[in-house]
């Protein structure tokens, strides 16, 4: 299995190196093609009117100044790279419901399945008072891709996971859950400021209070299990 590696945290993200430990302890090969610098919530935007400049860091590893769907479509038709399977992430944050449209992460794989390739985005929910174990995440995302790659999807489909937060010690693998998006739209507060002639609004609304729509991947995540979503472009 050839895998192609990416994300929208940056290629020097820890979530992306525990997504090729993940790969390679299941005897896959990676390439890796990721955004030089954090692109986090920037969409499904691509570049197409200036250049894509890439930096070969390593035989297979590349960094490129652009988005993540500008990383897969560079790696399919720049590149000319053939792999079997895409994978996005690991992201340091969560990626359902809303989140699926605002996501870097998410659009790397639906990029991908829109040209008939299998994929997977692969994202962590983060609780504040929790570091993030990523050496146990690397594990469990291994035992989800083995579980998942083979498995019967539609054309041009991708599945969105998201891994629940633990605390340290808790390295059992959670119940796997396959669920729908969430439909409550994310909660949206801001607080206002006044300077001078402007107005300055900040983003203050709490991602862990969202609604947590019954069987959703929401409803799944916050409850401690691995949210599965197999969905269409």
């Amino acid at each position: 299995m050839l895998v192609l590696l990416t994300n929208d945290d940056g290629i020097d993200a820890p979530g992306l190196a525990a997504a090729e430990k993940a790969v390679h302890s299941l005897g896959w090969r990676s390439i890796i093609v990721a955004p030089d610098t954090e692109k986090s919530m920037c969409g499904h935007r691509v570049t197409t009117h200036e250049p894509l400049i890439v930096e070969k860091r390593a035989e297979d590893r590349f960094a490129v100044r652009g988005t993540p769907a500008d990383c897969v479509r560079l790696a399919l038709f720049g590149l000319e790279m053939r792999p079997d399977l895409v994978l996005s992430g690991i992201n340091a944050g969560g990626n359902m419901g809303q989140d699926i449209v605002i996501s870097g992460t998410v659009a790397a794989a639906r990029e991908a399945a829109y040209h008939g390739h299998r994929a997977f985005a692969l994202s962590h929910y983060l609780i504040r008072e929790y570091k993030v174990d990523w050496e146990r995440t690397a594990k469990w995302a291994a035992t989800v891709l083995g579980e998942l790659h083979h498995a019967t999807q539609a054309p041009r489909s991708f599945w969105n996971l998201n891994f629940p937060h633990f605390p340290p010690g808790q390295d059992a693998i959670p119940q796997r859950v396959r669920c729908d998006p969430a439909k409550s739209p994310l909660n949206v507060a801001y607080t206002r400021r006044e300077d001078g002639k402007s107005l300055q609004f900040d983003y203050c609304a709490s991602y862990a209070q969202r609604p947590r729509d019954p069987g959703s991947d929401v409803a799944a995540c916050f409850g401690g299990k691995v949210a599965i979503s197999l969905l269409s472009v």
